[in-house]
């Protein structure tokens, strides 16, 4: 029913930047909190950054993307965003979005998150 898309990923170099675009459509935006997720080939999807459902604009980051990368929203357009600075060959992963109705304190497990977007390719050169 949720159906999430991602889009914006590309091909850059170290130290370009990115924003990845997440539309929703078939539910209530802004009752979901959001997140990123991301997997490189051979590796565990990790975490990247949420932000809190509704207007509060509470974020949380993984600490190796703090201070490089800002997730926001807008509601009106039913939109996440994923702002990426400063990129790295590590940033390299298929980047997913994903909705989730769980309490704040589970906000970083991927289990959590009741739907998924298909994901889009960053691939980051050095």
């Amino acid at each position: 029913q949720v159906q999430l898309v991602e889009s914006g990923g590309g091909l850059v170099q170290t130290g370009d930047s990115l924003r990845l675009s997440c539309t929703g459509s078939g539910g209530t935006f802004s009752t979901y909190t959001m997140g990123w997720f991301r997997q490189a080939p051979g590796k565990e999807r990790e975490f990247v950054g949420t932000i809190v459902r509704g207007g509060g604009g509470f974020t949380d980051y993984a600490e190796s993307v703090k201070g490089r990368f800002t997730i926001s929203r807008d509601n009106v357009k039913n939109t996440l965003y994923l702002q990426m600075n400063s990129l790295r060959p590590e940033d390299t992963a298929v980047y997913s979005c994903a909705a989730t109705k769980t309490v704040w304190s589970g906000r970083r497990d991927a289990l959590n998150y009741l739907y998924w977007g298909q994901g889009t390719q960053v691939t980051v050169s050095s």
